[in-house]
C-alpha cells in the first residue's frame, strides 16, 4: 500500500475540495492519502511517503499563493530526484494565466528532477459533478503509479 502526500493550498475552498476528492481516490485504490495544509507541513515531510501531490490555487497573474511560498522554496534544499510527483490546482480562465500556479510547482518538481507520473489536473473554481470524478480517478492513477500498478 503507497502512502501518499496531498499538499494544498486553498483560499474559498475550492482547491481542498479537489485535495479530498483526490485523496478519495488514493483511498479508494487502496493507497493511503494524508492530507496536509501547506501552512501545516514542510517540503521535508515529502521524504516520508512514497509519492507527493502537491495543489494550489493560482494568485493575481499566474502567481503562487502567498502561503505556499515558503513550500516552493524549500523544495530547493532537497533532493527529489525519482520521487513520484503529480500537481493539481484551481484558476479562473477570466485570467491571462490560467493555473500558473500548478505550472509553477510542475517546473520547480522537474527542475529538482522529480517524476511527474501524469499531467497536471487544472480545474476552473470548483469542480463539476463529472470533473469530481476526474479528480477521484487522478488519485487512483498516481496511487496505481506509486506501486508500479499501470
Amino acid at each position: 500500500m503507497a502512502k501518499i502526500l496531498v499538499v494544498y493550498a486553498s483560499l474559498t475552498g475550492n482547491t481542498e475540495e479537489i485535495a479530498e476528492l483526490i485523496a478519495e481516490g488514493i483511498r479508494q485504490s487502496g493507497g493511503e492519502a494524508v492530507m496536509k495544509s501547506v501552512t501545516d507541513c514542510s517540503a521535508f515531510d515529502i521524504a516520508s511517503y512514497d509519492g507527493s501531490v502537491l495543489g494550489a490555487y493560482t494568485w493575481g497573474d499566474g502567481e503562487l499563493p502567498d502561503e505556499f511560498l515558503d513550500f516552493y522554496e524549500e523544495l530547493d534544499e532537497i533532493d527529489l530526484a525519482g520521487r513520484k510527483t503529480a500537481v493539481f490546482g484551481s484558476g479562473d480562465t477570466g485570467y491571462d494565466i490560467y493555473c500558473g500556479a500548478v505550472d509553477l510547482i510542475e517546473e520547480k518538481l522537474r527542475e529538482k528532477g522529480a517524476a511527474i507520473v501524469q499531467t497536471s489536473l487544472k480545474i476552473e473554481y470548483g469542480p463539476t459533478a463529472v470533473e469530481k470524478e476526474d479528480c477521484r480517478k487522478f488519485g487512483q492513477r498516481f496511487a496505481e503509479a506509486c506501486v508500479g500498478v499501470s
